[in-house]
């Protein structure tokens, strides 16, 4: 990032800051809204402890977890699917039912199952980043030029070896965008997951601090929920980056 953006970054934050600032100090919505003061040194008090720390890596490794393993299983439904048109056409209603129920309709149905567990949290974290994967793969598998995988077809390769070497690259931009779509949701999931069903992770921390009223440690928490959202999108763009490297687009940023 160039220093000039930096720069920019640096006084979008400090002017939010100032506005929070103001808003708190006016108290319109009361103590429900603490100054950003009042809200680091809960944050403060919160992060010296060791349940803080061990919220923050149950809602990371849940979220994690629940991420790498729909994109495993998304990616090869998507590359299945998308590679028979019979299955696409097949399953086209279904995804397309599917794409605008949230995940978080189930919740209660897997509270029911598996309980207030990590696996519960999980569980909710890979059925809600599976559908974008796969929608995308299928697009990106459906998207391959048909005149290079005739030219890969002539040249003698194998349907394996096509898959590998045509329809895969062909693919990987659809499934970069799904990565990085993907990533956020894992981390609200995993939240959502802890905050209304109990689960382990900072979601239940901020349960805790609605319910008894800890409005500070409320809105500290969330802040740390900011920051490790933009690190999930700051890893997948570059993982989507180093992977893409020579896809034209990431060629012509790097100019």
């Amino acid at each position: 990032m160039k220093p000039a953006q930096l720069t920019r970054g640096a006084i979008g934050v400090l002017g939010a800051l100032v506005l929070w600032q103001l808003v708190s100090s006016a108290h319109l919505a009361g103590d429900a809204f603490p100054s950003p003061v009042a809200t680091l040194s809960a944050l403060a008090a919160d992060a010296s402890g060791a349940s803080f720390w061990s919220a923050v890596g149950e809602t990371v490794g849940v979220a994690l977890l629940g991420l790498l393993g729909s994109a495993a299983a998304g990616i090869l439904a998507g590359i299945v699917i998308g590679s028979s048109p019979a299955v696409r056409y097949a399953t086209l209603a279904l995804l397309e039912f599917l794409k605008p129920i949230p995940p978080i309709v189930i919740l209660p149905l897997l509270v029911l199952i598996l309980g207030p567990t990590a696996r519960m949290s999980w569980l909710l974290v890979f059925i809600g980043c599976l559908l974008p994967i796969i929608t995308q793969t299928i697009a990106g598998v459906h998207d391959t030029d048909p005149v290079a995988r005739d030219t890969a077809r002539s040249y003698g390769m194998g349907r394996t070896e096509i898959l590998f070497r045509v329809v895969l690259p062909s693919a990987m931009p659809f499934i970069g965008t799904a990565m990085r779509v993907a990533a956020p949701v894992a981390l609200i999931v995993t939240v959502v997951a802890g905050l209304l069903g109990g689960g382990p992770g900072l979601g239940q921390g901020l349960y805790l601090a609605q319910s008894s009223g800890n409005y500070p440690s409320l809105y500290g928490q969330v802040l740390v929920l900011g920051i490790l959202g933009l690190i999930f999108i700051g890893l997948a763009r570059a993982g989507e980056r180093r992977l893409l490297h020579w896809h034209p687009s990431y060629r012509e940023a790097a100019v």
